[in-house]
C-alpha cells in the first residue's frame, strides 16, 4: 500500500533523507519512531506529495505521491505534527470546510461518532480551543472520511491519557476495518500497542525495521526490588543480571527478553517492594545509534 524507494531529499546542513526504502502492507499499522531531525516529518511530507524527493519514488496504493498527489490525497487521512488552523473559524466551521473539500454528505461521515469518542464540542473557536482540543478536531478531520490510508505525525501530542487511550481503541478499530496506518510517535508504549512494525530512522536514513516482538526483546527493564534482608539483596546483586543501582536492600537488575530467572530468584527472596521501569525511547534509539546497524525485518 505505501512504498518508498531509495528516497534522498536533501536540505542545507546536512538534513533531509537519504537512500530510504520501505514497503507496507495494506492493513499494516507501521510505526516511525526517531528524535528530532531523524527525518519522521520530511517522510510524511513525501508521503502527503508536499515535496517532491531528489532521487527515489513514494508510492501509495500504486500512484506517485508527487505526480498524482490529488488521487492520493482522496484517499488518505492526514494529520500533520503542528496543524495550522484558520482562527477566525469554529472547530464546526472548519469541519464543515474539511468535509465540503472532500464532497462528504453530512448525513454518512463519521465526525459525530468521532466527536462524541473524543469528548469534543466543536463549536468552540479554534483560536481559543488548548492544544489537546485542537488535536481531537485534527484526529476528527483526518478520520471523518472514512480513508483506506491514515498518515499521523505525533498523534497524541497533547492529549490526556484517557484520550490517548481512546485514539489507540480508534486505530485499533481502523485496523480490523483494513485501513493502512502511518504513524509517527516519541511514545515506545503507544507504537508498541498498536503497530505491526516499526521503522526506525537514522539521521534520514533507516537503522532498522523491526516487527512488534522483535521490538520487545530488545527492551529491557529495569526492576527495581527492595528485600526483607541484606543477604537477599546480596543474592540478588549476584544473581547474575546487571546491577544499575543499590541502596541497601534496594537494588536495580537490569533484564531483557527471558523474565523467568528472574522470576525463580525473587520467589526465594522476602520481596517488600517491586517495580519495572521499562527502557526509554532514547535508550532503545542508542541500541541502534552507537553502531551502524543493517536493515532487518
Amino acid at each position: 500500500m505505501i512504498a518508498l524507494k531509495s528516497v534522498t531529499k536533501a536540505f542545507l546542513g546536512g538534513r533531509g533523507v537519504f537512500d530510504l526504502s520501505f514497503d507496507v502492507a495494506a492493513g499494516e499499522v507501521f510505526g516511525c519512531l526517531g528524535p528530532n531531525g531523524a527525518g519522521k516529518s520530511t517522510t510524511i511530507r513525501h508521503l502527503m506529495g508536499f515535496l517532491r524527493p531528489d532521487a527515489g519514488s513514494v508510492e501509495i496504493n500504486g500512484h506517485n505521491c508527487w505526480t498524482e498527489a490529488p488521487r492520493v490525497q482522496a484517499d488518505v487521512g492526514y494529520l500533520p505534527g503542528e496543524i495550522g488552523f484558520p482562527d477566525d473559524m469554529t472547530g464546526t466551521q472548519f469541519l464543515n470546510l474539511v468535509a465540503g473539500l472532500r464532497v462528504l454528505d453530512p448525513s454518512h461521515d463519521r465526525r459525530a461518532a468521532l466527536s462524541a469518542r473524543f469528548e469534543l464540542d466543536p463549536a468552540s473557536p479554534l483560536r481559543k480551543m488548548s492544544k489537546g482540543t485542537k488535536q481531537k478536531v485534527g484526529l476528527v478531520a483526518a478520520f471523518m472520511h472514512t480513508p483506506s490510508v491514515l498518515i499521523l505525525d505525533e498523534p497524541t501530542s497533547g492529549l490526556d491519557p484517557l484520550m490517548q487511550e481512546r485514539f489507540l481503541e480508534l486505530v485499533a478499530d481502523e485496523k480490523r476495518r483494513g485501513a493502512t496506518v502511518f504513524m509517527s510517535s516519541h511514545v515506545f508504549a503507544e507504537v508498541e500497542r498498536v503497530a505491526d512494525r516499526v521503522g526506525i530512522l537514522k539521521d534520514g536514513r533507516l537503522a532498522a525495521t523491526l516487527d512488534v516482538a522483535a521490538l520487545r526483546r530488545l527492551q529491557k527493564k529495569v526492576f527495581r526490588v527492595r528485600t526483607g534482608t541484606d543477604a537477599e539483596a546480596d543474592g540478588l546483586a549476584s544473581a547474575g543480571f546487571p546491577v544499575v543501582g543499590r541502596r541497601g536492600r534496594e537494588v536495580d537488575l537490569e533484564v531483557q527478553g527471558d523474565y523467568n530467572a528472574l522470576v525463580r530468584v525473587l520467589a526465594r527472596c522476602d520481596v517488600r517492594a517491586l517495580d519495572i521501569r521499562p527502557m526509554t525511547l532514547e535508550q532503545l534509539f542508542m541500541h541502534f545509534y552507537g553502531t551502524e546497524e543493517a536493515t532487518t525485518s
